[in-house]
Formats: C-alpha cells, structure tokens, sequence
C-alpha cells in the first residue's frame, strides 16, 4: 500500500544536511545574486502598482500581492528542480547536480551564521565598554532606536532577536522544507519578506499589508512552538537551566502582541535566567543580570536548537511525507 522511496529520502536528507553545512561553513549568499533580495525587489516593484484609493479593493490586492510573489518565486523553483531531475535524469552524476543545486537554493531561505555576523561585534563592543561600536551594529537586527539604550537594553534587543529569528530565519523554513520541499520553504521566505516590508498598521500599508501579517502568524504558528519546546533542550546542552527555561516559557509565553514571538523569546529568557524586555511593551523572564557573554550563549542556544528541529522534526516529516505519498 505505501512505499519508502529511499532514493528520494536519501536526495531530501542529503539536500538538508548539505544546506546546514554549507551555512555554518560559508555563511550568507552574497546579496547581489541572493534570491531573498529578489524577492524584495519583485514585492517593492508589485506593491505601489497595487495600491488603490478603495480600502476594500486594496486588501484583495494584498492577497493578490502575496499570491504573485510566491508563484514568480516558488514556480520557478519547482520547474527548474523538476526539469534537472527529469530531463537530465540519464546524464551521469545527474543526482549529485540536483542535490547540490536543491542545496543551494534550499540555504538562501534560511541563515545561521548571518546572526554571528551581526550579533558578535555588538558583544565584543560591549565587552570593552564601546557603547557607541554597539550601537552601530543593532540596526541590522532590531528596529529600536539604538541611541536610546543602555547597555543592559542594547543586550536584551539582540538576545530577543535571537531567540525570535530562530523561528523566522531557521526553523520556519525547515519545517515547510520538510512538507512541502524547496518551493515550500521559498513560499514560507516570501511570506515572512512580506511581512517585513509591508505588514504594518500605518495608513500607507495597513489595507495592502493585512494578508500578509495574517499568513505570517499563521505559518509561524506551529514552527514557534516546536522552536521553544526544542529550545528548553539545547538550553541544557550548553550547561544553562533548562528547567527555569521552561517554567518561564510556560510562563510568559503569552505576553508579547505576537502571539508566536513570546514563545521563544520566553525560553530564552528563562536558558539565560534573566529578563528580556521591549520597554513599553513587554517584559518576559525574572530579573537577572544581563551581561555580553549572554550574547554568545544565546548564539549557541538557536544553533542547537536548530540542529534539533533538523534531527527531530524536520528528517521524520521528510520520510513520513515520502512514504505516504512518494513527493
């Protein structure tokens, strides 16, 4: 009745395990030929040709807006992954193509490394008291005024981006890799671009934003939650308290306007035994000394972490997926 085709598993598996490799080594694709950046570019191009004066007729637009995005995005994708599975299926070393091109497109949805990038020098600044080296770095990663923070704030900005980013920019994809392949993990990356650059309540964006705030909180429904539980295990492996991790996930979960970004960020703050806060907003955890080594241990936090969903959710739903109905 139902069949494992281990050459398939074997081509997914590989794909992944090669993508992981491939990020941890080299880091981001450049941004010239970096599809993330393509995408940008096709919403900034889509989105003002979308815009209407009728607040009804513009958020069908939205929804147009995403719908186009992710078809000129995830179509290509599937026929370009197709036609060198099925038409270059006789040539010689065919398979190693496929999975080496799959592995390359499947590393542009998700980044690891990227986070080491910009979150070191913000601790390294902090660790010679370079206030000002810091600030300079937080941008990249959070939307706070960073001349507005302390140290302490400064801190506590880049371990919540973090935690939150362990979701949107690692395990989300991988969890929509494992069902759907690589179109479904470009169609996850397009939704979440979306959001970043048009899902917000301002007048100019609100109508046409709408779809997409909505599909990013529910793509990142399950993703999240799977992220914290998982988070509370890697909290052990780096010798922090996964017990107060937990007790505080169940805690405060529920704290953020997000109803996903609490989830991790909760954990987080719970592994690091400290307290976590967007000052006029939220304040997750027990008071705790914030210090830049928190930084690194919250690195090291969202790396296990995503080893974990890789090894535990994202493997088993492959083969799952292949043998109950072979793609």
């Amino acid at each position: 009745m139902f069949q494992l085709d281990y050459t398939l598993l074997a081509n997914a598996v590989l794909i992944f395990v090669l993508a992981f490799f491939v990020d941890i080594v080299l880091g981001e694709i450049p941004d010239q030929i970096h599809p993330t950046v393509g995408i940008g570019k096709i919403i900034g191009y889509l989105r003002p040709r979308l815009k209407n004066n009728n607040p009804k007729i513009e958020k069908v637009n939205g929804v147009l807006l995403l719908v186009l995005v992710a078809v000129l995005v995830a179509l290509p994708v599937f026929l370009g992954l197709w036609a060198i599975r099925h038409y270059l299926g006789s040539i010689p070393y065919s398979t190693v193509l496929y999975v080496i091109v799959g592995a390359v497109l499947f590393k542009a949805t998700f980044a690891i490394k990227c986070m080491r990038r910009y979150t070191v020098p913000i601790a390294k600044a902090l660790k010679t008291n370079d206030l000002d080296g810091a600030r300079k770095y937080l941008p990249y990663i959070v939307r706070r005024d960073p001349n507005s923070l302390n140290e302490e704030q400064i801190i506590s900005a880049t371990v919540e981006s973090i935690a939150e980013s362990t979701t949107d920019g690692i395990t989300g994809p991988f969890y929509f890799f494992a069902f759907l392949g690589i179109p479904g993990a470009f169609i996850y990356r397009v939704i979440n671009t979306l959001d970043s650059m048009v899902a917000y309540k301002t007048v100019e964006l609100r109508n046409i934003g709408w779809f997409s705030a909505k599909m990013d909180t529910a793509v990142n429904y399950i993703p999240a939650r799977l992220t914290s539980l998982l988070m509370v295990i890697a909290t052990g492996f780096v010798g922090k308290n996964a017990k107060e991790s937990w007790r505080i996930l169940k805690r405060d979960k529920n704290k953020t306007a997000s109803p996903n970004a609490g989830y991790t960020i909760s954990a987080m703050a719970g592994a690091l035994e400290t307290q976590l806060a967007k000052p006029g907003h939220y304040t997750l955890g027990d008071k705790g000394p914030l210090k830049p080594d928190d930084i690194f241990k919250a690195l090291q936090i969202m790396e296990i972490t995503a080893l974990l969903f890789g090894l535990t959710i994202v493997i088993p739903i492959i083969t799952l997926r292949l043998y109950l109905i072979g793609i």
